[in-house]
């Protein structure tokens, strides 16, 4: 057996069948020459359990001769100390990656504790984010540099990379619950989140003026039209201006005024039913949390009433079915585009169907309700959540404000009554008895 160097190996012709080149100077360490012509150096040894292993260091091109014979030493001590790098190899190799970790947490975990609406999101970032930029990897070799990298990529859209971190930080936790990765182990601890612009639009007294009169004329001549045509195209217009109205859908109106009053979830008034309806008690079945289940809560006058307008003419199982078909509820899509008409002719473009909610916790607040009873009118989970919503009106604060300045001018100009200073002289001088004089 010659020792393995540049000048055997690239003289060495490969047969009809696959051929050994052994070492001398290090037992095990060889090289395999297939028919192919392909050379790769091999280690053959035997684990402490007396089974014959052959395990491939690498392909000789990619690893000189010195190279692979330091690899094979390397490995030889390992071996010593009771280690088998063929079964480590193997059992690497069969490791589940991001991606087999995402399958698992989608099934065991997103679609039996999460929302449908948060299902969707999710779905969105475990495709388009997760998957291609870490799906390959192995659970156990994910490190927290590869996930602060991700991170940075999507700072220009900082709640979505926050969102990222989140969902990967939960499949990660549950890892470790399913012995995928040790415990306290995961990465994404320690990674700061990017700071995010809240939404804190609600409507003020005169918004809420212009709607209602875009609402009412919604609801009897209808809106007039966006018109976006110009030049020649623009004289086919009617010359009347009230011939360039259009209605808007009365399903989507009754959606848009219960939003309002009751500061409900688009999805949650979409899909009630009039199972959900208790006309005795005036309340109306809500979840009590996001993506619970229905529960009674009180609502107003106002709302009931919209709810025994729409009894009158009940087709369905849903309180707001669509025009052209009973059995199912009215479209996201329809009330949204009614929506887009309704705050462009109220002015009020910027404002979201959501921000709808966002008026009612602020209106709450203004009215008096602490942090506890907005947090079960608007039912959150916790009152940190409900703190996003109840938006801060500026103007009771300056009353405040004002009224505790004043107090302190007050108190900085009064003058107190003048009193005797405990140092001024007094006429009164206290008399001590003389000491008696000592014996002689």
């Amino acid at each position: 057996m010659p020792r393995l160097s540049k000048r055997l190996i690239d003289a060495a012709k490969p047969g009809a069948k696959q051929q050994f080149l052994w070492d001398e100077t290090l037992k095990g360490f060889g090289l395999l020459i297939l028919p192919s012509g392909k050379k790769s150096f091999i280690l053959q040894y035997r684990t402490l359990g007396g089974r014959s292993r052959r395990l491939t260091l690498g392909p000789y091109g990619a690893l000189t001769p010195t190279e692979a014979k330091r690899m094979a030493s390397e490995f030889i001590a390992r071996i010593r100390n009771g280690e088998d790098p063929m079964a480590t190899r193997h059992s690497f190799r069969a490791a589940p990656t991001i991606n087999d970790l995402l399958d698992k947490y989608w099934s065991d975990h997103v679609l039996v504790h999460n929302a449908k609406t948060t299902q969707h999101t999710f779905k969105h970032i475990i495709k388009n984010i997760l998957r291609p930029h870490l799906g390959t990897m192995k659970v156990t070799e994910l490190t927290r540099r590869d996930i602060a990298e991700l991170h940075s990529k999507l700072k220009h859209i900082p709640r979505q990379a926050n969102m990222t971190l989140s969902v990967l930080s939960k499949a990660l936790n549950l890892a470790e619950v399913w012995g995928w990765r040790p415990e306290l182990s995961n990465p994404v601890r320690l990674i700061k989140r990017y700071k995010e612009a809240e939404r804190d639009r609600f409507l003020s007294d005169q918004e809420l003026g212009r709607l209602g009169a875009t609402l009412e004329e919604a609801e009897t001549i209808g809106l007039p039209w966006v018109i976006t045509a110009s030049g020649k195209t623009r004289k086919h217009l009617p010359k009347d201006e009230e011939n360039r109205r259009t209605p808007v859908s009365k399903p989507a109106l009754f959606v848009i005024r219960l939003l309002l009053h009751t500061g409900a979830r688009l999805s949650e008034i979409l899909t009630l039913e009039w199972s959900h309806v208790d006309f005795e008690n005036r309340m109306l079945a809500l979840p009590s949390r996001k993506g619970d289940g229905r529960k009674p809560h009180p609502v107003s006058d106002t709302v009931m009433d919209l709810i025994d307008e729409l009894a009158v003419t009940k087709r369905s199982n849903y309180v707001i079915p669509r025009d052209g078909d009973a059995t199912r509820h009215v479209s996201k899509e329809v009330v949204e585009s009614a929506w887009r008409r309704i705050r462009k002719h109220a002015q009020i473009e910027d404002v979201r169907l959501h921000d709808l909610r966002h008026t009612v916790g602020t209106l709450a607040s203004q009215s008096g309700g602490n942090a506890f009873l907005i947090s079960h009118l608007l039912r959150h989970r916790n009152v940190t959540i409900t703190n996003r919503y109840v938006n801060t009106d500026l103007d009771p604060i300056r009353v405040l404000s004002g009224v505790i300045g004043q107090r302190l001018l007050d108190g900085l100009a009064k003058r107190p009554e003048p009193t005797p200073s405990p140092y001024q002289e007094t006429s009164n001088v206290v008399q001590f008895p003389r000491r008696p004089p000592s014996p002689s």
